[in-house]
C-alpha cells in the first residue's frame, strides 16, 4: 500500500445516514470532519436527531423477525460478504480512517484487517450457538434451553478505533439474530457510513443494520426511552456509561459497557527488559496513546528501574511523529484541540509536583504540525500517587514511570483504583505469575507481552471499567436470551 496515494475524497461522498437499507441524507444540518493532523475539513454527515433514531429503530424492529428466523448458515454467509468487501477495499478504508481519525495510514489497515477477522470469526460462531437437553424430573418431562436474540441493539461507538468498535458489535449481534442501530462518533461517522454501505452491498435485508448520525443525546435518548431496543452497547468514558446504566434501569434493557481504565504495566527484576520495553512503548504509544487498554503507568522494580527506563526513554525518543498519510510515521495526532490540552494539563500538573522529563513534554507546532494536535511523546520520572497522571486515564502520549520494592506493595497500588480494565505483568517466575494474574482485580491480564484484542478471546473489565465482554462466545452470548421450555408429554395409552 502506497501511503501517498490521494483518497478519492468529496464532501458529500458519506453525507448519508442508513436507514431501513436507504441511504437517507436530509437534515436541516451538517455535522463537518475534521482532520486533527491538518485541521482541514475532510466530509460531512447529516446532523440526525430522534426522528431518524426513531424511523432507525422501527425498521430494525421490523426486520427483527425475518432475520431471527434465517439459518446461522445464512446470516454467515452475509457476514463473510461483508469481510470480503472490507479487505478488498482495505486500502482505501484506511486513508479515510487515517483522514479523520490521525492514526497512520498502515495502522488504520491492521485496524481494518483485525475487524474482517472478527467478522469472520462471529460468523462461523453464530454456528454454536448451541442449546441444551436437561433431563427431566418425571418419566413424560422433557426439558431444553433454547438461545434466542435478544432483539433490536443500539450501539454508540468510539472515535479512537471508529472501524474495529463498529465492528466488535456489530458482528456478534448480527450473527446472533439481532438487529441493529449504530450512532457512531461524530469526531469519525465517515468510516461508519462506508462499512455500513459495505455491509448494504452484500444485500442483507433491508432493515437489519442502521445507522444514524448527529445528536448523540438526541440518538441516545431514544435508545434508552424506547422499548423496542432491548439491549444498549455502549464504549466510552465511564461517567457516560454510569448515565446509560441508571436510565437503561427503566426499561430493564440488557448492556455492554466498555469504559475507562487505568492499566498499569508492572516489571519484575526477572523479566526480560528489552522485551519489556519494546512491548511498553508499542503498547503505550500506538494510536497516540488513546487506547482504552492502552497502558497508563509503568511500575518497574527498583532492581531494573533505571535500566528500563532508559530503554523505554531510547525507544520512546526514536519515534516519528506526523500525519497519517505520511510514510514512515509512528504517532498521529491526538483527536482534538481538548485532547490536546488535556494531555498538556496532565504533564504540566506532573511536572510542578515534582516530575522529571526524560523526553518530550511539549506541544509540536513548527511547519507540518502547525495545524494539527500534535504532542511529543513524553516519559515522565520520579512521578507519585499526587499527580494527576496517576490518577486518570491519560489517553495521550505520556508514559509515567514509577518504581517499586515489593510485589504485595505493587498490588495494593495497582488494586487502589475504581477501574479494573487491564492490567499487564513481565516476569518469569511461573509462580509470580499465578500469583499475579489472582490478585490483580482486572478484567483482563497480559503477562510478557502487550496485546489483548483477538476475536476468540472476551475482551472487558469489571468495577467501574463496565460490564459485558467483546470477544469469544461470551460476545456472542451478550446477544442472546436463554428461553426455558418444559414439555410434558401426553402418557401413552392402552
Amino acid at each position: 500500500m502506497d501511503p501517498s496515494q490521494e483518497l478519492d475524497l468529496d464532501m458529500d461522498r458519506w453525507n448519508c445516514q442508513w436507514i431501513n437499507g436507504e441511504k437517507v441524507t436530509e437534515a436541516r444540518d451538517s455535522l463537518i470532519v475534521y482532520n486533527p493532523a491538518t485541521g482541514e475539513a475532510v466530509g460531512r454527515v447529516p446532523r440526525g436527531n430522534g426522528e431518524a433514531a426513531a424511523r432507525a429503530v422501527e425498521a430494525a424492529s421490523l426486520a427483527l423477525p425475518g432475520w431471527g428466523r434465517l439459518t446461522a448458515v445464512q446470516r454467515a454467509s452475509y457476514l463473510n460478504q461483508w469481510a470480503d468487501r472490507i479487505e478488498r477495499e482495505r486500502d482505501d478504508l484506511a486513508r479515510l480512517i487515517s483522514r479523520e481519525q490521525g492514526k497512520p495510514v498502515e495502522e488504520a489497515a491492521g485496524e481494518l484487517e483485525g475487524s474482517a477477522q472478527f467478522i469472520r470469526w462471529y460468523a462461523e460462531e453464530g454456528k454454536r450457538s448451541y442449546g441444551e437437553t436437561i433431563p427431566g424430573s418425571r418419566p413424560n418431562q422433557r426439558i431444553m434451553v433454547w438461545r434466542q436474540p435478544v432483539g433490536v441493539v443500539g450501539m454508540i461507538t468510539p472515535w479512537n478505533f471508529p472501524a474495529a468498535m463498529i465492528i466488535r458489535k456489530a458482528a456478534p449481534a448480527l450473527a446472533a439474530g439481532c438487529t441493529i442501530v449504530v450512532k457512531p462518533a461524530s469526531q469519525t461517522p465517515l468510516i461508519a457510513v462506508a462499512l455500513l454501505q459495505l455491509l448494504m452491498d452484500t444485500g442483507i435485508p433491508s432493515g437489519v443494520a442502521n445507522l444514524v448520525t448527529g445528536s448523540a443525546a438526541a440518538i441516545s435518548d431514544v435508545f434508552l426511552s424506547d422499548s423496542r431496543v432491548r439491549k444498549i452497547s455502549f464504549t466510552g468514558s465511564t461517567e457516560v456509561g454510569k448515565s446509560i446504566m441508571m436510565r437503561a434501569a427503566g426499561g430493564l434493557k440488557r448492556l455492554s459497557l466498555e469504559l475507562g481504565g487505568i492499566a498499569p504495566v508492572i516489571v519484575f527484576p526477572d523479566a526480560d527488559v528489552e522485551l519489556a520495553a519494546k512491548s511498553i512503548v508499542g503498547n503505550k504509544f500506538e494510536n497516540c496513546g488513546q487506547v482504552c487498554n492502552g497502558i497508563n503507568v509503568i511500575y518497574a522494580h527498583e532492581a531494573i528501574h533505571k535500566e528500563l527506563i532508559e530503554r523505554i526513554s531510547s525507544l520512546a525518543s526514536m519515534l516519528r511523529v506526523g500525519p497519517g498519510d505520511e510514510p514512515n510515521v509512528d504517532i498521529g495526532p491526538l483527536i482534538d484541540g481538548e485532547a490536546l490540552l488535556r494531555v498538556d494539563r496532565l504533564v504540566a500538573d506532573a511536572e510542578a509536583k515534582g516530575a522529571s522529563i526524560l523526553t518530550g513534554g511539549y506541544r509540536l507546532t513548527e511547519e507540518k504540525y502547525a495545524h494539527g494536535h500534535f504532542y511529543a511523546p513524553t516519559v515522565l520520572t520520579d512521578v507519585n500517587e499526587e499527580m494527576d497522571v496517576m490518577k486518570e486515564e491519560i489517553f495521550g502520549p505520556v508514559a509515567p514511570i514509577v518504581s517499586f520494592a515489593s510485589e504485595d506493595g505493587v498490588i495494593a497500588r495497582c488494586n487502589a483504583t475504581p477501574y479494573g480494565l487491564a492490567a499487564y505483568v513481565f516476569t518469569r517466575e511461573v509462580s509470580r505469575v499465578y500469583r499475579m494474574c489472582e490478585q490483580l482485580e482486572f478484567g483482563m491480564i497480559a503477562v510478557n507481552g502487550t496485546s489483548l484484542s483477538v476475536p476468540q478471546a472476551p475482551f472487558g473489565g469489571i468495577k467501574e471499567s463496565g460490564t459485558g465482554r467483546e470477544g469469544g462466545h461470551h460476545g456472542l452470548d451478550d446477544f442472546l436470551e436463554l428461553k426455558y421450555i418444559n414439555l410434558n408429554l401426553e402418557e401413552k395409552g392402552g
